[in-house]
């Protein structure tokens, strides 16, 4: 019966298709294009769900992230109003630029805010992955894009110092001839580290570690941002907690943000369905955090401002910053040779003779430490940083040896006077060597009115601290003798 009663509505149908042919072409295309319609909406579909999934499994830092230049925390130094970078957006004319600082400053989530503010296409590279071959693609794919749109690509790099030479070259007439702002950034000085080629076409903007409040500001984001943080939670932090969290970071918003999220997610209470309200406590935010990672590089920037800083504080006298940064560069790894090594060129450079036992006790040290090694050896360390940096100062011998040997160098060499001259070989008699020469021992309190130089030099001046006070009062005496201008004086 279906098939019977059907049967002239198909015959209509094949009829009305014979007479109007195109109605069927155009029947065809319009269901293409349904279909086309409702493929692209699948697409769509299945791209925002999986954008959706990927941003779920990104950690708190990636989430958190600032949109905005509003958003972003700290450097100041170059970023606040009137500052060069400042400056440099709002005539939009970047150039290439290197961003050195520690990890967790801002410096790829500051790129990606210049290329937004810029309208730049943004490319990311990564130097530790990335060879030749993928930098010379992007750069060409580029130069297409702004000969065809007009549009420049800005292109980040990050670990820029681990290129090598020829890496770091190949950037070099693209980055000459405009056509991509190359943002750079390293941990490590790129005065160092980047082709001096590079370094010379770029303005290089040190990051500094955000301030507390920086942080104690990226951590009240989080948790009050419903959106990508935890803000559609009943998440807080008592005080002590969030001034914990804040100090601990040392500056390194990764570090605070990835701290928060594990002592959030970690709670009992924010695993239940739907999640409790969770205030975190000072000792949740300790256990999180753990033992806390020390940033020191034994072989680069840190290795070589902590020393400086050492030995900067004990030359000041301050012993407890002198102990601070020996903690430091301990905690940090570094070799205690080293650090031994540093000591005992302090104790003659800086303390000098205003303290004789200096030396004596820094060599001590050195032999103390390689003989007992850590843990125990950190106790030598710590007598005789706080012994140098509590004794008395003289750089005068210091001074003495570096005004000499200017004098070597740069004056005319002064010949050994004759008397002082070796006689203890035949001939050295007839050549005069030796005549007139005074036995110091043999003069009245040792010390006998004679020429030892050939010209009138005082290079050693003691100062008034320590032992050399009382150096000075008998190198007064012992000149004035040698010099013909006073008596012998047996008590000098």
């Amino acid at each position: 019966m279906k098939a019977t009663a059907g049967a002239p509505a198909c015959e209509a149908t094949a009829a009305r298709k014979k007479k109007f042919p195109h109605e069927t072409t155009l029947s065809c295309y319009h269901d293409r294009f349904d279909d086309k319609l409702r493929i692209h909406a699948m697409s769509d579909l299945f791209a925002a769900s999986e954008a959706k999934n990927r941003e779920r499994a990104q950690p708190l830092p990636a989430r958190m992230r600032p949109r905005c230049l509003a958003e972003f925390c700290g450097q100041q130094h170059f970023l606040g109003e009137g500052k060069l970078l400042w400056r440099m957006l709002k005539a939009r004319r970047l150039g290439s630029i290197l961003f050195y600082g520690p990890p967790g400053t801002g410096k790829t989530t500051l790129a990606r805010l210049l290329a937004t503010e810029t309208q730049c296409r943004f490319r990311q590279l990564s130097a530790v992955t990335s060879g030749v071959k993928e930098v010379r693609a992007l750069l060409e794919e580029a130069g297409d894009e702004l000969a065809t749109s007009g549009k420049q690509t800005l292109l980040f790099i990050d670990e820029i110092h681990r290129f090598n030479k020829a890496q770091q070259d190949a950037l070099l007439p693209d980055v000459e001839n405009g056509v991509v702002i190359l943002v750079g950034a390293t941990t490590s000085n790129p005065f160092f580290t980047v082709n001096d080629a590079l370094v010379s076409r770029s303005h290089v903007f040190q990051f500094e570690p955000l301030s507390v409040v920086d942080v104690k500001e990226i951590i009240a984001r989080a948790v009050a941002d419903a959106e990508r943080g935890f803000g559609r939670y009943e998440v807080g932090l008592d005080d002590n907690a969030l001034d914990f969290l804040a100090e601990v970071s040392d500056g390194d918003a990764r570090r605070a943000l990835n701290t928060l999220e594990i002592a959030v997610l970690s709670s009992d209470l924010f695993r239940t369905e739907p999640p409790s309200p969770l205030q975190l406590t000072l000792e949740q935010i300790a256990d999180a955090v753990q033992r806390k990672a020390i940033r020191y590089d034994a072989a680069g920037d840190e290795h070589y401002d902590a020393a400086s800083a050492l030995i900067k504080s004990i030359r000041g006298s301050d012993p407890d910053a002198g102990i601070y940064w020996l903690a430091r560069m301990l905690e940090g790894g570094e070799d205690v040779r080293f650090l031994t090594r540093r000591l005992v060129i302090l104790a003659s450079e800086d303390v000098g003779n205003a303290d004789p036992n200096a030396l004596p006790l820094a060599v001590a040290a050195m032999q103390a430490c390689e003989l007992i090694g850590l843990p125990e050896c950190q106790l030598t360390l710590a007598q005789a940083v706080t012994y140098l940096a509590c004794a008395p100062k003289s750089n005068a011998a210091t001074v003495a040896i570096a005004e000499a040997r200017r004098d070597v160098t740069e004056a005319r060499i002064v010949p050994v006077p004759r008397q002082l001259r070796d006689r203890h070989y035949a001939g050295a008699a007839q050549l005069g060597h030796g005549d007139g020469y005074q036995y110091a021992h043999d003069a009245e309190g040792a010390v006998a009115a004679q020429d030892y130089l050939g010209v009138t030099r005082e290079y050693y001046r003691p100062v008034e601290r320590g032992f050399e006070q009382e150096l000075a009062r008998r190198l007064g005496k012992i000149r004035a003798i040698l010099r013909g201008e006073a008596e012998t004086n047996s008590n000098a």
